[in-house]
């Protein structure tokens, strides 16, 4: 396989020149990754990593009991899987697809390949795991000081980064899986932003219609997450044509603070 258009619509594929890019594409798989898919579970050996092109994917951890929360999302501006390149090979975190779409998925011998030729590849998905282990700190904190409505505010910030609309498909029972709180909690935050204006929710799609006032609503959290992607990948935020902001110091702050896995062969 050649290079393809689609494949520059992952934007850590996008960044690496057309030599090392052409050597991946033969071995690059576009599968897609349907709602719910689990793209791979708690422990399990990875043999794939997947860079999605317009899907996507929440990393959950699961409690005994059944409850989860979501430590991270991942959409066209990195990768899932990135156990597989730092020797892990398994993470005890779920991956699951929250916006459907596609992805393409490389076998972890060709990315390890790829990898040990110190070359463009490994400073690119580098610097976009730092950008990953901020957004898991800082989802860490954003849990445990802020409330609902601001957590919610960021996740769907962080959403519409990732995606080409300004509309979210997800209902507030997934939502509220993916932030570990009870739907209650969900429709009371998203009624409130639909009261003001903000939002429009209809049949499991939330449309942001006023980004700025969502952002003015949001804790620190999103900003932090956004002006360190903003400088370890100047390249995405051209891509999505947005400007890195200062985070806000807490100080300053106006408020207080499955299916089966894609790994199987696609029938």
């Amino acid at each position: 396989m050649s290079v393809t258009p689609s494949m520059r619509q992952n934007h850590i594929l996008n960044a690496l020149s057309a030599e090392v890019l052409s050597r991946l594409a033969p071995h690059l798989e576009l599968i897609p990754l349907p709602l719910g898919t689990v793209v791979y579970e708690s422990g399990a050996a990875m043999t794939h990593v997947f860079f999605p092109t317009d899907s996507i994917v929440s990393l959950l951890y699961v409690m005994e009991n059944g409850a989860s929360a979501e430590i991270s999302v991942v959409g066209n501006e990195g990768l899932v899987g990135v156990s597989l390149f730092l020797g892990g090979e398994s993470t005890p975190s779920r991956a699951v697809v929250q916006s459907q779409g596609s992805a393409f998925r490389l076998t972890r011998s060709r990315l390890k390949e790829e990898f040990n030729r110190h070359g463009e590849l490994l400073t690119v998905i580098l610097r976009y795991t730092q950008c990953l282990i901020t957004q898991m700190a800082q989802t860490a904190v954003c849990n445990r000081h802020h409330s609902l409505d601001e957590q919610l505010c960021r996740w769907l910030l962080l959403s519409l980064d990732r995606l080409p609309s300004n509309t979210v498909t997800m209902t507030h029972e997934l939502i509220a899986n993916m932030l570990g709180v009870r739907r209650e909690g969900v429709t009371e935050a998203a009624g409130k932003l639909q009261k003001a204006g903000i939002v429009q929710y209809a049949r499991g799609k939330i449309t942001v219609l006023n980004r700025l006032a969502l952002e003015e609503r949001c804790c620190e959290c999103y900003r932090v997450v956004k002006a360190e992607t903003d400088r370890l990948l100047p390249y995405f935020a051209t891509a999505k044509g947005m400007a890195a902001h200062p985070p806000r110091s807490a100080k300053t702050s106006e408020r207080s603070a499955g299916r089966s896995s894609p790994d199987v062969e696609p029938g």
